[in-house]
């Protein structure tokens, strides 16, 4: 017997015939989203490619949907097919992204990860050089009318909870422009900046109404993201979050909430003393990922403080308890989060980051073989 033989035992036991259950993912999902009790936390999944590709060698599995369906994974993620132009790779071996990002790969002993080669647009002096950028990326590239196949597809059986990840604001704008001087530029001449904030959140606008009038329907929540934070603090003072950042989630929010769609939002870190305008004024249905070795984001707290306002997703812990914890660790992490952030509903069970590809499997099959009750 594997070390990890009695958790697939278990898995295999409790989570491989959802279409037979009393709750569908979607609804125990939905239930969790509205702060309502379902009949367990639901549960979510995101990891490296190094991670999955683990997975499925070990578990002898063909593809990524095999592995949630082994885990009990309730949501699924979608994307259009792209069908733009093919990635611009210079000599060097770098590259532009979709979104004009010039990156280089970068390889450790676990994973390989894309990081800043250049700015491309930090030399630029006027809102109208960032308009004009060559780079910045067109509805056509993504065939929209591809969704419903692939979300009918993933629900032939049993319906899952449909998200679309949107993409991110701040973290894509400077990106494409320098984080230090991005910070500084907001403040004593922030005409560059705010354009590339301007166009970034045009395009996920633009993006999210194809992918909604394409869906039709099939969309049940979209995911937004910024890290704003770091382990002990803040990115930026509240004041300036609010009159810089804050103004570009609340454009992108006003679309999603007129076709009635659900929204994840993902910011990494220290983000406790922004909770509160992040939930009153982005409108978030659901705050991500709860770093709980960050400064101030005690989980009960957090629970008591926010939970009768916006639910949770996320919280278990990835830089230590998941790569360098044993698998009770894991087990008992996982039911103290579905204690507190799941009592009475109000939160979905994942990890607060990718599952790095440093994290052993028997770990990985630990978290979610746990129990999910929330009592």
């Amino acid at each position: 017997m594997t070390d990890y033989q009695q958790y697939l035992d278990i898995l295999e036991k409790k989570y491989q015939h959802p279409e037979n259950e009393s709750l569908s993912p979607f609804e125990r999902v939905d239930l969790a989203i509205n702060r309502k009790q379902p009949d367990r936390t639901p549960v979510d999944f995101w990891a490296v490619n190094e991670t999955l590709e683990k997975l499925m060698s070990e578990l002898h599995l063909d593809n990524v949907e095999q592995v949630l369906q082994l885990l009990g994974v309730d949501c699924r993620i979608v994307s259009p097919r792209y069908v733009g132009p093919e990635r611009e790779v210079l000599a060097d071996g770098t590259f532009y992204n979709v979104f004009g990002s010039h990156r280089k790969r970068v390889v450790n002993e676990f994973s390989t990860y894309e990081e800043y080669a250049s700015f491309p647009l930090a030399e630029m002096e006027t809102a109208a050089q960032v308009e004009s950028y060559s780079r910045w990326p067109d509805i056509s590239f993504w065939d929209w009318t591809s969704l419903p196949g692939i979300i009918n597809n993933l629900n032939k059986d049993v319906r899952y909870h449909i998200r679309y990840d949107v993409g991110g604001i701040f973290e894509t704008a400077w990106g494409l422009y320098g984080l230090d001087k991005f910070l500084v530029d907001l403040i004593q001449k922030p005409e560059v900046p705010l354009a590339i904030l301007d166009c970034i959140t045009n395009i996920l606008i633009n993006n999210f109404k194809q992918a909604v009038k394409h869906a039709d329907g099939l969309i049940d929540m979209v995911y937004t993201y910024d890290d704003v934070a770091i382990q002990n603090g803040l990115l930026m003072s509240k004041k300036m979050w609010r009159k810089n950042i804050l103004p570009f989630h609340q454009k992108l929010n006003h679309e999603i909430k007129k076709h009635n769609v659900k929204i994840l939002y993902h910011s990494c870190g220290a983000i406790f003393d922004l909770i509160d305008p992040i939930i009153d004024e982005m409108h978030i249905d659901m705050l991500n990922p709860l770093q709980p070795r960050a400064a101030k984001m005690d989980m009960q707290n957090i629970k008591d403080t926010f939970g009768e306002r916006v639910a949770f997703h996320g919280a278990v812990d990835i830089q230590h308890t998941m790569p360098f914890g044993t698998a009770r660790e894991v087990t008992d992490e996982v039911r103290a989060r579905c204690q507190i952030l799941g009592k009475g509903g109000g939160y979905v069970c994942t990890t607060a980051h990718y599952i790095q590809g440093d994290t052993p499997v028997e770990n990985i099959l630990a978290l979610y073989a746990a129990d999910r009750s929330a009592n």
